[in-house]
């Protein structure tokens, strides 16, 4: 997928590219708080720095993801530990679950968690994302499930983490929240958007208390491997994701413009 750049100048002493990435995960804060998939000041998001020392960025503990901007970003290393002064610490949590998946995964540059009502809602069932509607059918057998543990301060779990979520874009952490994975802030964010509406669909399918229809097996996987541009189709739409980035960062630039200083 295409990134689209910022034209925010740099506010701290980083290289434009680092400015650049630091714009991005800033934007995808921002659209979390936007579309309400927050906790207060829990969860995180978290996106990996180019260049040999695995840095990341990842949020400043205690603030609403509303106030994050790509300047006060912390950047550590895979250990937790800041390798820039900032005047504030990491959730330990996010370091434990976010430092094993970027270690594990070279494709996972960015890595975004929720604990939002349908996606925790899903998470407690027994039968995890069921393939009720279009939306969903993006994760058919592409999604990994994590048996709880307890809250992520154990450095032992991160073995289970990276094993359960394997080669999956997503992975549904049981009777905890959910998890995407992206080569980009934009398409960690947009899978989450996705994932989080498809968790939606089905526990307002439930409520309703009528038998659910689900796609045939085959029906689901061809469903998925259109929406993953792995199968052959009579018609392409190669930049729709690239398409949605844009338009997400226009609206941004009209009701939260700060998110780039």
């Amino acid at each position: 997928m295409t990134s689209v750049t910022s034209t925010a100048e740099p506010t701290v002493p980083v290289s434009a590219e680092e400015w650049e990435l630091r714009c991005q995960l800033a934007a995808v804060y921002r659209l979390v708080a936007h579309f309400r998939m927050t906790d207060l000041i829990f969860t995180h998001i978290s996106l990996r720095l180019p260049g040999p020392d695995h840095h990341f960025l990842i949020n400043p503990y205690g603030l609403l993801f509303e106030e994050i901007t790509a300047s006060n970003l912390v950047k550590i290393d895979l250990e937790g530990k800041a390798v820039e002064p900032s005047p504030y610490p990491v959730n330990p949590a996010g370091f434990v679950i976010h430092s094993a998946i970027h270690r594990a995964r070279e494709d996972a540059q960015c890595v975004l968690h929720t604990h939002t009502k349908a996606g925790c809602a899903v998470a407690a069932q027994e039968g995890g994302l069921l393939p009720l509607n279009q939306m969903s059918m993006e994760f058919y057998g592409r999604v990994g499930y994590h048996d709880y543990e307890g809250v992520a301060l154990n450095l032992d779990e991160q073995k289970r983490l990276v094993a359960d979520i394997g080669g999956h874009p997503a992975l549904i952490l049981r009777n905890h929240g959910l998890l995407t994975v992206g080569e980009s802030a934009a398409q960690a964010f947009l899978r989450m958007y996705y994932l989080e509406k498809a968790c939606e669909i089905q526990v307002t399918a439930q409520s309703g208390g009528a038998a659910l229809v689900i796609p045939p097996a085959e029906i689901c996987d061809y469903t998925a491997r259109q929406l993953t541009g792995e199968a052959e189709t009579d018609l392409e739409d190669p930049d729709a994701y690239t398409l949605a980035w844009s338009a997400m960062l226009r609206l941004l630039n009209r009701v939260s413009p700060d998110y780039r200083t």
